[in-house]
This record gives structure tokens, C-alpha cells and sequence, in this order.
């Protein structure tokens, strides 16, 4: 065999010097653009949440919104997801799930499901509206997820664990609310009007509901305490 000479040698040589250092600059560079990529996302998200400060008035905008259900969604467990609402709901159960809703739910979410309430508009993220696909598209088993473990960073409390402080019977209860979240598009006029009787009030809007009901039953209305900030004489 021919012996190599020197200068062959040394052309090997740069061209190898030539190749490793082609190959690290062009790692380099990837690794620059994907950590401008990344840092561009980063900067991206933040100011579309910080897009109005730390209010709870501004509106989520669309790339926070996407992204929050893309998230939500993956938190759900898949055995979750793929859960079947084992209550064969009746018109009765229907009706105490509705009456349930009015009241421990219609404060922020409404009876309609709109989320136009005063606690409702003033939550960031604002409830979503329960009427329209974006909910009803969400499985038995995800609406009974949310209902029972909440929404991190949302206005949603979870109800799992609520039936310790009465009030809420636990999954059946859940398990009939995702009925009634089901029924919500088709709610009727005499439904809303019932619902509006349970909903939690305030000691103004029962002492105001009591005459109402004293003034149609012909009872003498009660005398209202004198104010105690009155001038004294």
C-alpha cells in the first residue's frame, strides 16, 4: 500500500476541523432559534393575559382562550373523560337537579346558563355559556369531572367534597346536574320562572317577597322597624 503523504494527511484534517465546526454552528443556530421561539411564545402569552393588568374586567383574548381549553382538557383524567352519567334521569329528577342549580349554581352561571349574572361578569374567566357546543360537546364524564374537582384559576369551586357541608348530596347530585346541563338549550319560559323562586336572596328580596305574598293572601302587612340611625330628638 502507498503511504500517505503529509499533505493528504493535513487536507483530512481540515476537512474534518471544517465539518465539525459546520456541524456545532448549525446545532448552535437551532438551538438559538428554538430559544427565540420558545422566549416569543413566553412573551406572547404573558401579554395576552396581562393585556389589561391583573383586571377582572378585561376579556380573555383569543389565544388565552384556546390554549386554557386545550389545557383543561388535558387535565381531565382519559378514565374520566370516558365516564357514563349512570343516573337514568325522571322528570323528577330533572326538576330537583334545575332547583338545585338555581341554587347553588345560577349566581355565577344564571338560570339560562348564560353566565350573565353580577358575580358571573366579574370573574376573569368569565363562566362559560353552558348552552352552546362548546359545553355540550364535553363528554358526561368531563361535565361530572368539573362539577365535582373545579377549575384551577377559575371562579369554579369543586362540589366533591361539598355534601361534608350539606347542601350538596354528592355524585348522584353531580350526576343529575349533567342532566340538567343537557336540558339547559331547551329550558322553557315556566322552567326559568320556577328556578327564580330558589334562587339564593338576599334579606331585602325576602322581606319584599313575604309582602308580596301577605298583599295576594289578604294578611295584614307587618310593621317595618324604625331605623336605628334616626336623629334624636
Amino acid at each position: 500500500m502507498l503511504a500517505r503523504r503529509p499533505r493528504d494527511a493535513g487536507l483530512v484534517r481540515v476537512t474534518c476541523i471544517y465539518y465539525h465546526s459546520s456541524s456545532t454552528m448549525k446545532r448552535g443556530s437551532i438551538l438559538i432559534v428554538v430559544g427565540l421561539a420558545v422566549v416569543g411564545v413566553i412573551v406572547a402569552i404573558a401579554a395576552s393575559v396581562l393585556h389589561d393588568g391583573l383586571s377582572s374586567r378585561a376579556t380573555p383574548s383569543k389565544l388565552e382562550t384556546a390554549i386554557a381549553r386545550n389545557v383543561h382538557r388535558l387535565a381531565i383524567p382519559s378514565n374520566a373523560r370516558s365516564a357514563q352519567d349512570p343516573v337514568i334521569a325522571s322528570e323528577e329528577d330533572l326538576r330537583v337537579a334545575r332547583l338545585h342549580f338555581a341554587d347553588h349554581c345560577a349566581t355565577c352561571h344564571d338560570n339560562d346558563g348564560s353566565g350573565h349574572t353580577m358575580i358571573g361578569d366579574g370573574l376573569y374567566p368569565k363562566p362559560p355559556d353552558l348552552r352552546i357546543p362548546e359545553t355540550q360537546n364535553l363528554t358526561d364524564g368531563e361535565l361530572f369531572w368539573i362539577i365535582e374537582n373545579g377549575v384551577r384559576f377559575t371562579g369554579m369551586p369543586a362540589f366533591g367534597n361539598a355534601a361534608e357541608h350539606g347542601g350538596h348530596g354528592g355524585a348522584p347530585d353531580s350526576w343529575k346536574l349533567v342532566h340538567f346541563i343537557r336540558h339547559l338549550p331547551h329550558l322553557t319560559s315556566a322552567e326559568r320562572a320556577e328556578m327564580e323562586r330558589y334562587n339564593p336572596k338576599g334579606p331585602e328580596d325576602r322581606a319584599e317577597e313575604q309582602e308580596e305574598n301577605d298583599f295576594l293572601s289578604g294578611a295584614t302587612p307587618k310593621a317595618k322597624p324604625e331605623s336605628q340611625n334616626h336623629h334624636l330628638q
